[in-house]
C-alpha cells in the first residue's frame, strides 16, 4: 500500500503547522504555547478526550475507533526545541534568538497531529489511539515524567510507538532494529583533591592537575581494554576545570563527562570502574578523588514482536526496498526509552533526506517526509486495531 492519499492532501496544512511550531521554539518543560497549540488542534479534530498537564506540560488525545471496544495503543511525538541559534536561513526560521528546532521535534509533532486529524475523521479501527505529545526530550526526561504521572495506567495504554527523523536517509525510507537501538546516557563528575603550592616548588604540593591528566588517560582503558570489542561503551571526559593562576598549583580539579552504553551490564561495569580508576589513580599520585555518577536516559530497547509489526507496517507504506531492519545502534540517547520500559513497543526512524545533521544550527525538518510519517501512523493504527 503506498502513501495514503489523504496524507498527501494534508501535507500543505501540516507543513504550515510545522513551520508555525518551528518559528516559536520552546525548551524542556517550558512548552506552554506549543502544548496549547497541540491541544487546540486535537479539540478541533474532535478527539474524544484531550488532557493537558501530564508530566507537567505534556498533552494526550484519545481517539476512539468506530468498530467497538478494544485495546489502547499509544503514539508519541516530542515537542521541545534546543538552545541553539538558528542559521538555516529559512523563511520560517526561529523568531526567538538562541532557540531552535534543531532535532525535528516540530516535524514529529506536526506529523502526529496530521495522523490524529485523519484518524479522528475516519475512525476505521476498534479500540482507541492515544496520541502523546511529550515535553523535555532534550535532557529533561519528559517521557519519564509522563510515565510517573500515571499516563499508561490512566489511559490503559497497552503498547507504545515512537518515531524520529534521520538526516542522511532518503525521504520515503524507514529503518529500525530489534533490541538496543539507542544508548543509555549517564554523566559523571570527578573531583581530584590535592594540596596547593607554588608552581616553582611542585615537590611541596600535591598536584591535582597532573593527577587529573592521569585519570583522563586511565579512563580510556574501560573501552579499550575492559570491554568486548564487539560490544559498545563510550567514556568521554568533556570538561576539566582547575586553577586560576600561572604560578599556583591549585587545591583541586574537577572532571566531568558522559558514558554511553547499549547493555545494562556494561552500564554497571562502567559506573564501577570509573569510581575505582579515579580513586585508585588519584591515590597513586598522592591525591584523593571523589566520584559522583548520575544515571540518565536508559537504553532505548525495541521489543521484538512490536518491532516486527512496525517493520511490516513500514513495508506497507514505503515498500520492502525502502525499509531496513538493520539500523545500526546509535550511541545517542532518547527518553522514549522510559515509555518502552513501561510498555512494549518500538522506536523507528524516518528519512529526512540530505539535510544538515541533527543539533546543527543549519538543520531543518524536511516537509517532504510528512506524508510518509502520517501514513505510517495511520496504517499502524488501522493494522494494530483491525476489526
Amino acid at each position: 500500500m503506498p502513501v495514503i492519499n489523504r496524507a498527501s492532501e494534508l501535507q500543505p496544512e501540516v507543513a504550515e503547522w510545522r513551520r508555525h511550531i518551528h518559528q516559536h521554539p520552546e525548551l524542556l518543560f517550558d512548552v506552554h504555547a506549543t502544548a496549547a497549540f497541540v491541544a487546540d488542534k486535537l479539540k478541533e479534530f474532535g478527539c474524544d478526550e484531550v488532557k493537558t498537564g501530564i508530566g507537567r506540560t505534556g498533552v494526550v488525545g484519545i481517539i476512539k475507533g468506530s468498530r467497538g471496544e478494544g485495546p489502547v495503543v499509544g503514539f508519541r511525538a516530542d515537542m521541545d526545541a534546543l538552545p541553539i541559534h538558528e542559521m538555516s536561513g529559512k523563511a520560517w526560521a526561529s523568531k526567538t534568538p538562541g532557540k531552535m528546532h534543531a532535532c525535528g521535534h516540530d516535524g514529529h509533532t506536526a506529523m502526529l497531529l496530521g495522523a490524529a486529524k485523519h484518524l479522528a475523521e475516519t475512525r476505521n479501527f476498534k479500540g482507541s489511539i492515544a496520541v502523546i505529545f511529550q515535553p523535555a526530550e532534550e535532557g529533561g526526561g519528559g517521557a519519564r515524567e509522563m510515565v510517573a504521572d500515571g499516563m499508561m495506567e490512566e489511559f490503559a495504554i497497552s503498547e507504545v510507538y515512537g518515531m524520529h527523523n534521520h538526516p542522511g536517509m532518503a525521504v520515503g525510507t524507514f529503518a529500525t532494529r530489534k533490541g538496543s537501538v539507542m544508548a543509555a546516557a549517564d554523566q559523571f563528575d570527578i573531583e581530584i583533591h590535592g594540596r596547593s603550592g607554588h608552581a616553582a616548588q611542585p615537590h611541596k604540593s600535591v598536584d591535582p592537575v597532573l593527577a587529573s591528566a592521569q585519570v583522563v588517560v586511565a579512563l580510556q582503558s574501560i573501552a579499550a581494554r575492559e570491554t568486548d570489542p564487539l560490544k559498545s561503551v563510550v567514556v568521554t571526559v568533556t570538561k576539566i576545570h582547575g586553577g586560576d593562576a600561572y604560578n599556583v598549583i591549585p587545591d583541586g580539579v574537577k572532571l566531568s563527562g558522559t558514558v554511553r552504553t547499549l547493555l545494562p551490564e556494561l552500564r554497571d561495569m562502567a559506573e564501577t570502574r570509573i569510581n575505582e580508576i579515579a580513586t585508585g589513580v588519584a591515590m597513586a599520585m598522592g591525591a584523593r578523588a571523589t566520584v559522583s555518577y548520575h544515571r540518565g536516559y536508559p537504553v532505548t530497547f525495541n521489543h521484538a514482536a512490536e518491532t516486527e509489526f512496525a517493520l511490516d507496517v513500514m513495508r506497507k507504506v514505503a515498500g520492502p526496498q525502502a525499509v531496513s531492519d538493520e539500523f545500526p545502534p546509535a550511541m545517542g540517547a532518547e527518553d522514549f526509552s522510559y515509555m518502552l520500559e513501561a510498555r512494549p513497543g518500538s522506536f523507528v526512524f524516518i528519512g529526512n533526506g540530505e539535510t544538515a545533521n541533527l543539533h546543527n544550527s543549519a538543520y531543518d525538518f524536511n516537509d517532504e517526509a510528512i506524508p510518509y510519517g502520517i501514513s505510517y501512523w495511520v496504517t499502524l493504527a488501522e493494522t494494530a486495531l483491525a476489526a
